[in-house]
């Protein structure tokens, strides 16, 4: 049976078309909250490193009652790289609320969420946003999305296309565009004319598959999913079946999602989205039953990770001055509690020295974990991200990207030029406005550290997203790094008269005052090989003086690495040494003696 007084959907969209604030919206017109309740913008994005980067980077579930039926909504982020994120929560929706830009059209990972979303038999509806856009173009991009479904095998849902058009920035839906609403009450019209109920089996055993872990330093892991059959109580004794076995653990509590918030209750029944507190061993993927029933349900499967970096201990002479956590046993137990939340990420220990190898969906993903754990207090080196081949019929094969990049019409022949460098073919070009769209397929290996090329050789006004497209034959090679570095051959402070003698040459990536040791790298070299250099030489006094011999010193301002591009900078033989409060580049081996004698025994 299905009930009719609940349903469940999912938000997808390609990153910054409006998924987030269109819940705000929706949030606001309400009427469940009081103004001072409801601050700012991008309201459910209330971790730190969501704020300050402005995109989604968790799954957030919220609930609101609207004609007297429940709709619970999760809203999901929109990059690539957290496309694990997307996959797993959909199993806890019926329909899909497919976002579009007016302006930008069906985007690289529009293609993704759809294809999965379908994969999960979920009923679409499209929306076109932020129709208030001057060069928004909402029926072309409607006539895109209809060839989507069509392209991706959806056309049995073409007969009843459900579509509507939104902005979410003016807080109205309507069904023509130059007919401007009042209100978001035709889209939530139509999510209950559309979307079905969740099919339940009220009176069978109890079937719950947890899609999501939630952690509480007061209580510990919290499993959330959707019940598919029976009830649940608080207190009741259930049995979870794991990948490896079968155990038993009792309810401490049961939650419900109500607005914001979780709402705790005594009973939940079937089709109902739950939080779960009091199972210690419970891990995404296992189906929660009745102890004399059990029926697992099919495990949650995610894409595979196509790119790896590896994670060591700080082993610089400054390690341990700023970090709470150092070791490698902290660093492991940290690890593998990341694996419990997040399905997409794989780790591997190393089979010499005490690192390991973290396997994820792009260099965004895994700079998201990083930086959280510098935050966190942990210390850590990071070596340069490599792409995961595979071998197939005796071929090896390297991941390819679709790179979709947004430049004015003047600045294409650069593009043009730096991606066809890294293997990149062009496939589409299309004219918008005053933009150009180029569409490429590029190994992955070639989109590490193109971004800040593209954005420097076109003044910063290229925009670029990509998503995984396949696994094709491994291409020849990929540009490295054109300039070599300046690595200091001395510890102490850096001094503006040794900076002074190094800026002719180089792009300098400290300043005076700052720290300094041996094989730590302060700048890029002019020319391609690296150089040992002295940035802590002063200027030697002497009783003699001459009218006129002191210089005026003026320095550049050094350049800053933000973690990402730090990550994409290095070369095989360096390491980005992450602290709570530093990003410092430097050599894996820092004696410069040390370093000779590996480039003899290479050559």
């Amino acid at each position: 049976m299905r009930r009719e007084d609940l349903r469940n959907i999912v938000i997808i969209a390609h990153v910054d078309h409006g998924k987030t604030s269109l819940v705000d919206c929706l949030l606001r017109q309400s009427g469940q909250f009081r103004d001072s309740q409801l601050v700012g913008d991008c309201i459910l994005d209330s971790n730190d490193l969501e704020r300050e980067r402005g995109i989604t980077i968790l799954a957030k579930n919220i609930a609101l009652p609207y004609q007297g039926v429940k709709i619970n909504i999760i809203d999901t982020p929109g990059h690539a790289d957290f496309g694990g994120e997307v996959e797993r929560v959909l199993r806890m929706a019926d329909g899909a609320l497919v976002l579009i830009d007016a302006a930008e059209g069906v985007m690289p990972q529009t293609r993704f969420v759809l294809t999965k979303a379908l994969q999960c038999r979920l009923k679409p509806i499209i929306l076109i946003n932020k129709i208030d856009r001057p060069d928004a173009r909402p029926f072309e991009v409607l006539d895109e999305a209809f060839e989507l479904l069509m392209e991706l095998e959806g056309g049995h849902h073409l007969q009843e296309f459900p579509f509507i058009f939104t902005t979410a920035r003016e807080g109205y839906a309507t069904e023509a565009p130059a007919h401007r609403g009042d209100s978001m009450r035709p889209l939530l019209d139509m999510v209950l004319r559309e979307i079905p109920g969740p099919e339940v089996e009220p009176d069978a055993p109890l079937q719950m598959l947890v899609t999501t872990l939630d952690w509480s330093k007061y209580v510990g892991r919290i499993a959330i999913g959707r019940i598919q059959a029976g009830t649940i109580n608080q207190g009741q004794t259930v049995a979870l079946l794991q990948a490896d076995k079968t155990t038993t653990a009792k309810i401490a509590a049961l939650y419900v999602f109500e607005n914001l918030g979780r709402l705790q209750v005594e009973q939940a029944t079937a089709g109902d989205v739950v939080a779960i507190v009091g199972l210690e061993q419970i891990e995404i993927g296992d189906t929660i039953c009745h102890p004399e029933h059990p029926r697992p349900m099919p495990r949650l499967s995610v894409d595979e990770p196509t790119l790896e970096m590896v994670f060591t201990i700080n082993n610089s002479p400054f390690a341990g001055r700023d970090g709470k956590y150092v070791t490698s046993r902290q660093l492991r137990e940290r690890l593998y509690r990341e694996l419990e939340r997040n399905v997409a990420l794989r780790i591997q220990p190393l089979e010499e020295g005490d690192g390991f190898r973290v396997s994820g969906r792009g260099v965004l993903h895994l700079s998201v974990l990083i930086e959280t754990m510098r935050r966190e207090g942990y210390e850590l080196s990071v070596g340069k991200p490599h792409v995961i081949l595979h071998e197939h019929n005796g071929v090896m094969e390297e991941p390819f990207e679709t790179l979709t990049v947004e430049v004015p019409p003047e600045k294409v022949g650069p593009v043009m030029e730096m991606v066809g460098d890294r293997r990149g073919v062009i496939s589409k070009i299309d004219t918008r406005h005053n933009f150009t769209y180029l569409v490429f397929a590029i190994p992955a290996r070639g989109l590490i550290g193109l971004r800040t090329k593209l954005l420097n050789a076109t003044q910063g006004e290229a925009i670029m997203h990509h998503r995984f497209e396949a696994y094709r034959p491994l291409e020849g090679d990929v540009p490295r790094r054109s300039n070599g570095v300046l690595i200091s051959m001395t510890a102490g402070r850096a001094v503006a008269y040794g900076l002074n003698g190094l800026q002719q040459r180089s792009d300098l990536f400290v300043a005076p005052g700052d720290e300094i040791y041996e094989g730590m790298i302060v700048g890029e070299n002019s020319r391609d090989n690296d150089m040992a250099v002295n940035p802590t030489k002063e200027k030697k006094l002497t009783n003699v003086r001459a009218a006129g011999s002191d210089e005026n010193i003026l320095l550049k301002p050094p350049r800053r690495f933000s973690l990402e591009a730090a990550l994409e900078y290095i070369e095989e033989d360096e390491l980005v040494e992450v602290t709570p409060t530093q990003i410092r580049l430097r050599k894996a081996t820092l004696k410069e003696v040390n370093r000779r004698r590996e480039g003899r025994r290479k050559a």
